[in-house]
């Protein structure tokens, strides 16, 4: 049976070439499935940072130098791609479409390509950990799939801008009496 609810998602992780955590966020649902039961306790496969500790060290185990893309790991579906020095993982539940988690995954790793202009490594993350973080809750927010363009999560994800770009206005005396004046004869040329 297929998952007819929004969330989809169980976790999102960025772990370096040693199998520690860069980034980690496990996504829980807020609200109860849909049955008879008025008892609503969050089920989540990874409730203690022990247990999400445990899974990032096996789950790396097990990727580190394979060559496939999609694993089925602890009852769950992981959706990975290794870039540079860092790997990058989507995790969904068995009822998961793999190819949607697979979506996930490429448009966010384009959209980190384009927000690290094509520096996916630990250093420029970490720099950049921000913007990472940022690009992913622009992906999946609350376990649920936002977006899968790379190009729209980078267009929301956004440098500050340069000092260059920025416009510098003068606000001197002379200016501001010319402001002044302009403003003057505007209110002249209306009749109340």
């Amino acid at each position: 049976m297929s998952n007819l609810s929004l969330y989809t998602i169980t976790a999102a992780l960025i772990l370096d070439s040693e199998g520690k955590r860069i980034y980690a966020n496990y996504y829980t649902p807020i609200h109860p499935n849909a049955s008879n039961d008025q008892t609503f306790q969050i089920q989540t496969p990874f409730p203690t940072l022990k247990t999400q500790e445990t899974f990032e060290a096996g789950l790396f185990s097990k990727t580190f130098k394979s060559k496939s893309s999609i694993v089925l790991y602890e009852d769950q579906i992981v959706v990975y791609k290794v870039i540079s020095d860092v790997a990058v993982y989507i995790v969904g539940s068995l009822k998961e479409n793999e190819a949607m988690l697979y979506q996930v995954l490429s448009g966010l790793c384009e959209a980190l390509e384009i927000v690290l202009k094509d520096a996916v490594d630990k250093k420029s993350i970490q720099e950049n950990y921000d913007f990472v973080a940022l690009a992913i809750d622009e992906t999946i927010d609350d376990g649920i799939i936002l977006e899968t363009d790379g190009n729209a999560i980078a267009s929301r994800v956004s440098k500050r801008p340069s000092s260059e770009n920025t416009l510098n206005i003068e606000l001197n005396e002379r200016g501001l009496f010319n402001a002044f004046q302009f403003a003057k004869k505007k209110v002249k040329g209306f009749n109340f």
